[in-house]
């Protein structure tokens, strides 16, 4: 076993999972184990299935050599060449994840000096640093995260180079960038590594919109390091966390920013000023990070419905209360009140009100709310009633024909971050 798993028992924590290094090559591999998949364009991986653990099994690398093919940055294109463990474990980019455990006399094999590292608390490349970064940029954020997740300080030499050639995280695809992310904020240590991130000047070339919002904006800050504080609080008790609510946090002070702009500059209606912001923020996004559809459809459906939060008539209420996307709306809804966004508190106590209140109908409306359910947007007169049609006995159907129970949300404030949804 070789790597974070002997790293994480090394320092008392429960590790993740364990990976394993071998002698024997990925096809070989294959043809032991039936549940095995080779994956990977520059090193093959393999990955082995036991029920629904997955064994990720790695090959002995080689030294690198001019032969390895690279771009004009320095970054390692093709890593296919074997050889020992020795070459294997100056092939790591830490000392302390250079660790093997062998299960033949119990032993843990150190070439790197990451024992020595560990004893120190301290977290060092092995070998030139800005050559290792230049092989794969992707380093420095991993010196951040392991870092802030063992509470050790980045050697100085290896902390050095990194504000210089923050820059080369560009040169990294979107989608696996993407992954990189999710480890770093889906985690107990979300708002250190931010800060982490943001101090080494990584930050700015994963996320560019939340950075300048963050540095402009001291209620974006507050948003988004409570958000990172309330992922990391459901991940130490064990609730689910979605990649959803968290992006739909990390994006909102720009997404918010351009409604605001579009509805000055263009004049077009607040629905249609929602709609061009969030294209045009998760566009502007997708170049850097690549956010699945997945994740991406329901961020903007939690964006899309908080307007509909002001508008709390009996059965404007009813009807959201049994939208599909309500209990992470209200949960971001709760987010920005406790983050302090003006006009949200009032509005968070209505909302959990209805949910164990009963009847919203029969919950007291502020003037403002009043006010909104009497005139259409941009107009002073009161709204014209539709005309209904076919006939006087039409079926009802829907929120208008049943009386829909509340409780969707959670009354106490807790932040279920979508997952029911």
């Amino acid at each position: 076993m070789v790597g974070g798993g002997v790293r994480d028992l090394l320092a008392g924590l429960e590790p993740k999972d364990f990976d394993i290094a071998t002698s024997a090559h990925p096809e070989q591999i294959r043809k032991l184990f039936r549940s095995c998949r080779l994956v990977g364009r520059r090193f093959l991986i393999a990955h082995v299935r036991f029920g629904d653990e997955i064994a990720e099994v790695t090959t002995f690398r080689g030294p690198i050599t001019d032969s390895h093919e690279r771009d004009e940055t320095g970054r390692i294109l093709s890593d296919n060449v074997y050889g020992t463990l020795e070459a294997d474990a100056f092939r790591r980019d830490f000392t302390i994840n250079a660790l093997y455990y062998d299960i033949r006399d119990f032993s843990i094999v150190d070439f790197a000096g990451g024992v020595e590292d560990m004893r120190l608390r301290r977290l060092r490349l092995i070998g030139d640093p800005e050559l290792r970064y230049r092989e794969d940029p992707v380093r420095m954020l991993r010196a951040v995260r392991i870092a802030n997740k063992l509470k050790f300080d980045i050697d100085h030499a290896s902390a050095e180079p990194i504000t210089r050639l923050a820059s080369l995280l560009r040169e990294i695809p979107p989608a696996r960038l993407f992954d990189e992310l999710l480890k770093i904020f889906l985690s107990r240590d979300a708002s250190a590594n931010l800060d982490g991130l943001r101090r080494y000047g990584l930050f700015s070339h994963l996320l560019p919109l939340t950075d300048e919002a963050l540095e402009s904006d001291p209620g974006a800050a507050a948003l988004v390091h409570r958000a990172l504080l309330n992922t990391a609080e459901r991940i130490t008790r064990g609730a689910p966390v979605t990649p959803a609510f968290l992006f739909a946090a990390l994006l909102w002070p720009a997404y918010a920013k351009r409604v605001e702009q579009i509805s000055r500059e263009q004049g077009h209606a607040p629905a249609i000023a929602q709609v061009q912001a969030a294209e045009e923020v998760i566009a502007h996004q997708q170049l850097r990070i690549a956010i699945p559809k997945r994740f991406s459809m329901p961020m903007r459906e939690i964006w899309g419905l908080q307007p509909r939060f002001v508008n709390r008539s009996g059965g404007r209420a009813k009807r959201l209360l049994t939208h599909p996307r309500f209990r992470a709306a209200y949960d971001f809804l709760l987010l920005r009140a406790q983050s302090g966004e003006p006009g949200t508190v009032e509005l968070a106590d209505w909302w959990t009100q209805a949910q164990v209140g009963g009847d919203p109908g029969s919950l007291p409306l502020p003037p403002e709310a009043v006010a909104n359910e009497t005139a259409e947007p941009g107009n002073t007169g009161p709204r014209k009633k539709r005309r209904r049609r076919g006939g006087r006995n039409r079926r009802k159907s829907g929120a208008e024909a049943a009386d829909i129970a509340p409780g969707a949300g959670d009354a106490d404030g807790d932040f279920d971050d979508g997952a029911d949804s």
